[in-house]
């Protein structure tokens, strides 16, 4: 590869969690920072979304999920995903695609209820509702991976992968940490276990602060 990567993202986003896996894998990168909406209508006007990324080779891509993918194969010595032959693998598609369309895809709606649902009376309702159905796909996720806690810690036993990266900045989107936590505690130890590490407090500090009271709703 020649050139540098270059990514476009914003302080609490999902582009945080790009940054975790290239900090993990020790890979230099430029980013631009998107800080608030008129911003990103200027410098993305098409998708007007982060994170953004461009690839060394030129190539511009979006999707946290196929973002965080590609970065695990193009950076294959940090072994930030399970290999192509590894009996791993399947699991590790299957859950980062889950946690893409089951999760995260909900906070299009949650951000803006009035995207989809005109009367304002009805907005708090159907935050409530995007907040139990994301609480409970937790619950599932929970249930589905315990069969790798023999293995080792992370969420698929050896890691980290940019799995825990990815559920380790989606979990701090609301209902937040405590039901989280609550629902899903073997996940819950594996994203705390990447919230401490060293080489990573300084990203956390600079893009996603912890703070008083920050795991609450």
């Amino acid at each position: 590869m020649s050139g540098n990567f270059v990514l476009y993202g914003g302080q609490g986003t999902g582009a945080v969690a790009v940054e975790a896996a290239l900090v993990l894998a020790g890979q230099a990168y430029e980013l631009v920072d998107v800080p608030d909406a008129q911003t990103l209508g200027r410098l993305l006007p098409q998708m007007r979304q982060v994170p953004r990324l461009i690839l060394p080779d030129g190539q511009a891509m979006t999707e946290s999920e196929a973002i965080l993918i590609r970065l695990a194969e193009l950076l294959p010595h940090a072994g930030l995903a399970p290999a192509i032959d590894d009996p791993a693998r399947g699991q590790f598609l299957r859950w980062m695609s889950f946690v893409a369309t089951q999760v995260y895809a909900h906070f299009w709606l949650k951000d803006d209820p009035s995207r989809l649902v005109p009367d304002a009376s009805l907005h708090s309702q159907v935050s409530r509702r995007i907040e139990a159905r994301i609480t409970d796909c937790w619950a599932v996720m929970e249930r589905e991976t315990t069969g790798f806690a023999a293995a080792g810690p992370w969420i698929l036993g050896q890691g980290p992968t940019v799995l825990d990266a990815y559920v380790a900045v989606v979990s701090r989107f609301r209902p937040r940490r405590r039901r989280f936590y609550a629902a899903a505690p073997r996940l819950g130890e594996a994203v705390r276990r990447l919230d401490a590490d060293p080489r990573l407090s300084r990203l956390w500090d600079e893009r996603y602060p912890f703070f008083d009271g920050w795991e609450d709703d």
